[in-house]
């Protein structure tokens, strides 16, 4: 196979069909780039559960002198009831299980609570006896967050026992479902594409019908004549690849990194290193779909 005859022939139909060139770029270009950020957001959910959940607590709140929940009768928990929470949390059975404990009194409480909501005006009615006394438990294991609301919940003086990796779930639901929906609009933007290129792959071998027609007279081979197109497709597609990959590495580097990363400081978030591993992948994925697609789009119409 002639190598320069094959490249003319691409080149000349790339500049016939220029418009639907560009618009498989572009089209190409946005449905990488959603498959791209969604892998990328799938990364940092990932990340983030594993940063997140290993700082979880367990909060053992105690009650106080308005509780009638849980163990509560209306009274603050007493000295011997909180010794009786710490001696549990001290004992053979839980040691194995917990890392590191704290009690937090209802002066620190406030404290925290004003820190938490200094610009609330809540801050202005609520008072140190409307909080919780509480322990403050770091599990070895957070899973395993179960034997500590066993062996707690119902000793005296307790009012709930309170993993807070159920505050952080809601969170990861939002992102998954974002996450979903940039993959279901990736997965629309991918099948356009591949509509698209098969399109543009048909008219482009419509428009150079004569030509195929003395190719084939002349002899020349099924894979001749329709490597041209396949290039085309691919062509095109890898246009729309390496843009979706720059715009991926774009994203990361100036939003996540420049943007994210700076103003959520405790937050781990994903870089240039994780950018690196999606962005191949993008590209493969768009060559082969442009391969797969011309190719099935010129067999078709030549009834190979």
């Amino acid at each position: 196979m002639r190598l320069g005859l094959v490249m003319s022939e691409v080149g000349s139909g790339l500049r016939r069909n220029a418009s639907m060139v560009v618009s498989v770029v572009l089209v190409t270009f946005i449905s990488l780039t959603f498959v791209g950020t969604a892998a990328l957001l799938q990364m940092q959910i990932t990340q983030m559960k594993g940063y997140w959940y290993d700082k979880a607590q367990v909060a053992v709140y105690l009650c106080t002198d308005t509780d009638t929940t849980g163990n509560c009768t209306g009274a603050m928990a007493t000295q011997d009831q909180i010794d009786g929470v710490k001696a549990q949390l001290d004992s053979d059975v839980l040691t194995p299980y917990v890392d590191k404990f704290y009690f937090e009194d209802q002066t620190q409480a406030y404290d925290r609570f004003k820190q938490q909501f200094a610009d609330s005006p809540a801050t202005e009615f609520v008072q140190p006896a409307y909080l919780n006394e509480t322990f403050w438990v770091n599990l070895k294991d957070p899973t395993q967050s179960d034997v500590l609301t066993e062996s707690l919940s119902s000793l005296a003086g307790v009012q709930s026992v309170v993993d807070q990796r159920g505050y952080l779930d809601p969170i990861f639901a939002v992102l998954n479902a974002a996450s979903y929906t940039a993959i279901g609009i990736a997965s629309l933007m991918l099948i356009a594409a591949v509509l698209l290129i098969a399109t543009t792959i048909r008219l482009s071998a419509f428009s150079r019908r004569r030509e195929l027609g003395i190719m084939r007279l002349v002899g020349a081979s099924n894979r001749f004549i329709q490597t041209p197109f396949i290039l085309e497709g691919v062509i095109a597609a890898l246009v729309g690849s390496l843009l979706a990959g720059g715009a991926i590495i774009a994203i990361v580097n100036f939003f996540v990194k420049g943007y994210l990363a700076v103003t959520f400081q405790g937050t781990p978030f994903i870089g240039l290193r994780d950018a690196a591993l999606v962005v191949p992948i993008v590209i493969v994925v768009g060559i082969l779909l442009a391969a797969l697609s011309a190719n099935v789009a010129i067999r078709r119409y030549l009834k190979v």
